[in-house]
């Protein structure tokens, strides 16, 4: 039996459904029952039935998961699996920070742990921060954490005076501006696709074609007719990209932008994880009934 058909069968058997981010390894997409943005994959946690998730994501992910679905088990299949922007801001610092602005509403990227979304009134992520924040009323105070590009990026959109938290993705930090020209000689007429998180973003915005989060990028795939795309991003979208539409070439802006968290999880772990049911992941339950309201605002935004 091939290790495809044991973890399709060890599915089966444990009733679980096996979700993926768009940064997974080519091989874990294409087996996931569902395969998306952090907000995506957050309502197909909600919204299936079966009572074991297995998140091939990152930590975060899968403590949201467990958080929005406290009956169900979540399964991380490899503990490695951590994210560097997360890990920028603990909830003691997030605490502090908000002793400093008494009243302020704290919007928190999605790249958190739970112990900072429990001290948080509204989760986003890059496809929904502006329509979040545009809600907020405007004579609030606004702490935005932790990505500052997204957050630099979230101010301009809406217009809204907000305090941004020293916090960034290595990954999509490693993109900057002069790429971008690089890849407008190289590529002459090709669109510029970037994420939000992008260091490039802040200074070069007129000059990118697109700032989309990845579910929209994967719109953008589906419906551009443009000869090349490329992409700035982490490179494991690329894969779902192609697929989409095998007749535009996407291309990496920059092809070391590899999450080496998101590369952790193979079918081997996945296997292993179904199989022994490792690694369960618990949030405590005051930590996450706190956590859970700025949650259930992010899904219903």
């Amino acid at each position: 039996m091939s290790l495809e058909d044991e973890i399709r069968q060890l599915k089966e058997e444990r009733r679980a459904v096996l979700l993926a981010h768009n940064y997974q390894r080519p091989e874990v997409q294409d087996l996931a029952d569902f395969v998306g943005d952090s907000l995506y994959l957050s309502r197909k946690a909600v919204e299936d039935d079966r009572p074991v998730i297995v998140f091939a994501g990152v930590r975060f992910m899968a403590e949201t998961a467990k958080i929005l679905n406290p009956n169900k088990t979540v399964l991380l299949p490899d503990l490695r699996a951590g994210c560097g922007l997360a890990d920028s801001i603990t909830a003691e610092q997030l605490r502090t920070w908000k002793e400093a602005h008494p009243g302020a509403v704290v919007v928190a990227y999605i790249n958190t742990s739970a112990e900072v979304k429990a001290e948080s009134d509204y989760c986003c992520t890059s496809s929904n921060a502006v329509k979040i924040v545009s809600q907020i009323p405007a004579d609030r105070e606004i702490l935005f954490l932790p990505d500052m590009f997204l957050g630099d990026y979230v101010r301009r959109r809406t217009g809204r005076a907000m305090h941004l938290w020293v916090g960034d993705c290595p990954v999509h930090t490693k993109m900057r501006p002069e790429q971008v020209d690089h890849a407008r000689i190289e590529h002459p007429g090709a669109p510029i696709v970037a994420h939000p998180e992008c260091g490039c973003t802040s200074r070069v915005l007129e000059s990118v074609d697109r700032i989309l989060s990845t579910d929209g990028m994967l719109r953008f795939a589906e419906e551009t007719r443009a000869p090349e795309v490329l992409v700035a991003t982490e490179v494991g979208i690329l894969h779902r990209m192609r697929r989409l539409n095998p007749t535009t070439r996407f291309l990496p802006l920059e092809p070391g932008a590899i999450c080496p968290y998101m590369k952790e999880t193979d079918l081997a772990d996945i296997r292993d994880s179904l199989r022994l049911g490792r690694w369960v992941i618990d949030v405590p339950p005051a930590t996450a009934d706190r956590a859970r309201r700025s949650l259930e605002r992010m899904i219903a935004a």
